[in-house]
């Protein structure tokens, strides 16, 4: 009597497939290919906008499964959730399995059922060179170790698995890329593993795979491998682990280089720092390549600090200025400044070209009733004839012209909706609570009234009469955050003045006359002198 075999064991090949439709046949044909006899396809459409439905249709026996786009770790599972297989394999709809690939990995399961899942190589074929190359990495034992310090497997359809092992863990779906990676590393954490090097599947390199976005992938690699760090128990393990973020940085990083070099991926933002901030040294192999001006142009506008900082370093972060210890410092070369009181006793501080140059600028909205701060100057220089009242507030009685006294952090006898302009110069940076002071001048402008306020940047701090209450100095950025904080239904314009050679002279005290408005009227932000804020009253407020 002839001995009867158990059937073998059905195996699901799930197909996720997102815009790959023009592959999807030769995907499915391979597997129709397979010399083994047991087998269910599964195709699992993840929100296609391409003719992926139609090609599925004509595939005779798939099995097809629409989803709204949720990504390739949710399609996996999607279909692991509809799969009835005992073994299970993820193949790509732009990659295809080689002959005898389902019973090649289906006998290793057969043979140990300990494992919970056994991969072997692959070709790899690059479309826009026409080349394929074999992928082939031989791992006897330890396998956990290898993954911490590689992901040697390479291609997840070459990785069969055992259906079990998907009741305890499944595919991560806020990872957007090396989803296979972490599977992987966290099955073989704990259980049994194989690898061989029997060519399984090809993997189809091409321009919209999703390894192409470099830094990506390095940054998702590390993030992933880092979850294996609370679980590492031996020195070897935490040994191959500090291996393999080595392993990963050089082999993205050198990988970005080339591309960079050989004109097939741009100089960008990321790009540029990937490699500074993993493997800078690198940069020096491309400063002969044709992308040279284009890589340091990049590195200068986009680099970190520590980006500018080894540019520095190396030599490569230079302009027209003089060579180190040849800097001419003339009568800046001290450490007392020329004048101690803003420059008055040098012809008046630079900081007034920029405060009355603003209140010209905005003299039309010094208008009916203004309220300054201190005394009412500027009120009258500039709001001319517009002005039909004009009040000053004084933080004491000492200025018997002041119509209130107080502070105007905390002023409940100002009244409210009262004033169509404030003048506040020069004065926010002495106030300890200056958003108190902000929603006072907010709670007493009429609903369309106008703030004019100065505030200052780089500055000296008063030797004199308010050394004791100068508190603050105020960013563009800090001024747009407050006007947004107190001015929430209004409108509010925010701008700065200065640069490095108007700061330096400020401080050192040299006097308005001295420096010439042209070097003054040149603006950059990175030294800002002055900050100026025109804030309107909203109407509903």
């Amino acid at each position: 009597m002839r001995q009867q075999h158990a059937p073998e064991p059905l195996v699901s090949v799930i197909i996720p497939c997102y815009n790959h439709g023009q592959y999807l046949q030769e995907a499915v044909e391979s597997i129709r290919k397979q010399n083994y006899p047991a087998i269910e396809v599964i195709v699992v459409d993840d929100g296609s906008t391409d003719d992926t439905r139609e090609v599925a249709a004509k595939c005779a026996g798939v099995r097809y499964i629409y989803q709204a786009n949720q990504g390739l770790s949710a399609a996996r599972n999607t279909g692991i959730s509809h799969s009835h297989g005992e073994f299970l394999v993820f193949l790509d709809a732009d990659d295809w399995l080689l002959p005898d690939a389902l019973r090649t990995n289906a006998h290793y399961l057969q043979k140990d059922e300990r494992l919970a899942f056994v991969s072997g190589g692959h070709d790899k074929v690059f479309v826009e060179e026409g080349v394929t190359k074999e992928d082939l990495t031989e791992v006897k034992a330890n396998h956990y170790l290898h993954l911490l310090q590689g992901n040697y497997i390479g291609m997840h359809a070459t990785v069969m698995y055992r259906r079990r092992i998907f009741d305890e863990i499944q595919y991560d779906t806020t990872l957007k890329r090396c989803e296979d990676y972490d599977l992987y590393l966290k099955i073989a954490r704990k259980h049994p593993v194989f690898h061989h090097c029997q060519k399984i599947a090809a993997y189809r390199l091409h321009t919209t795979n999703m390894s192409a976005n470099i830094p990506d992938m390095l940054a998702t690699t590390l993030r992933v491998l880092a979850r294996q760090q609370s679980q590492l128990e031996t020195p070897a393990e935490r040994k191959a682990y500090q291996r393999g973020q080595r392993i990963w940085k050089n082999y993205y990083c050198k990988e970005l280089c080339y591309r960079i070099q050989a004109k097939k991926a741009p100089v960008t933002k990321e790009a540029v720092y990937t490699i500074l901030q993993h493997r800078p040294s690198l940069i020096l192999r491309y400063m002969l390549s044709p992308n040279t001006s284009a890589l340091k142009a990049s590195i200068k506008k986009n680099a970190p600090a520590f980006g500018l900082r080894w540019l520095h370093k190396i030599g490569l972060h230079k302009k027209h200025v003089p060579a180190v210890g040849k800097a001419y410092l003339g009568d800046f070369d001290r450490t007392q400044p020329l004048s101690k009181n803003f420059g008055y006793n040098r012809g008046g501080p630079i900081d007034r070209y920029y405060i009355e140059n603003f209140l010209q600028q905005e003299a039309g909205s010094i208008y009916g009733r203004v309220l300054e701060i201190g005394d009412n100057g500027y009120t009258m220089q500039f709001g001319q004839g517009r002005v039909t009242k004009s009040d000053i507030l004084h933080v004491d009685a000492s200025n018997p012209k002041a119509t209130f006294v107080g502070d105007i952090s905390d002023a409940p006898h100002l009244p409210d909706n009262t004033f169509d302009c404030i003048v506040l110069t020069q004065t926010l940076h002495l106030i300890y609570d200056f958003k108190g002071a902000l929603r006072t001048c907010h709670r007493v402008l009429k609903p369309g009234g106008s703030l004019l306020l100065t505030v200052p940047g780089i500055t000296p701090i008063d030797h004199g009469e308010w050394k004791k209450t100068w508190y603050w100095s105020f960013t563009d950025k800090a001024m747009r955050r407050l006007m947004e904080e107190t001015f929430p239904a209004g409108h509010a314009d925010v701008q700065c003045f200065g640069n490095v050679f108007a700061a330096t002279a400020f401080l050192y005290g040299m006097g308005l006359p001295e420096v010439p408005r042209a070097k003054l009227d040149f603006n950059d932000p990175h030294y800002q002198v002055i900050v100026t804020v025109k804030a309107v009253k909203g109407s509903a407020s």
